[in-house]
């Protein structure tokens, strides 16, 4: 389907190493002069859904600054453009987790808040788990929780975790899982 906007100009507003704000002038669908505001992410975001042979998952927990609030999770993170996406993914799931996996599925691509972003987001399922210490990052101070994936589903339903690619990806592992 063809683009009914036009770009007349783009102005960058700020731009720091994580995420880049942007003003376009536009020409929207109707032919009114408009402007939106993009903000363009520099890392991909990935969410990882560990499950263990015995149907566990792991949460994480935190304080986002954003929101002002503690947030249920599943482990997630982000991975820089010109890296491989599984490769972050696995980079991820041993900082948070302390876990590897021996297989790994891509589950879900996923935009996160395409009204305002181009974030990208991917799942990824992680099975055949070894399980060793976490590496948080300084910036991290997590709490991780083991617990029977139909009780993370379960967390979704419940309002307990309002993360988009957490419900997402939930979600879509309890289809392919048939919880």
């Amino acid at each position: 389907m063809e683009n009914p906007w036009k770009t007349k100009s783009i102005k960058v507003i700020y731009d720091n190493p994580w995420i880049k704000l942007e003003e376009h002038q536009v020409v929207i669908p109707s032919g009114k002069d408009g402007i939106y505001g993009k903000v363009i992410f520099k890392n991909r975001a990935l969410g990882i859904i560990p499950i263990d042979d015995e149907g566990n998952t792991w949460l994480i927990g935190q304080y986002r600054y954003t929101l002002d609030e503690f947030s249920w999770e599943i482990p997630m993170g982000g991975g820089p453009l010109e890296i491989d996406i599984l490769e972050s993914a696995k980079r991820e799931l041993k900082e948070e987790a302390g876990l590897v996996a021996e297989k790994w599925t891509n589950i879900l691509r996923i935009h996160t808040s395409n009204s305002v972003t181009d974030e990208e987001g991917f799942v990824f399922l992680a099975e055949g788990l070894i399980e060793g210490e976490t590496e948080f990052e300084e910036t991290e101070q997590l709490h991780v929780i083991k617990l029977p994936l139909q009780e993370a589903v379960q967390k979704v339903l419940d309002g307990e975790i309002t993360d988009a690619i957490s419900i997402a990806g939930l979600l879509k592992v309890a289809k392919l899982k048939n919880i």
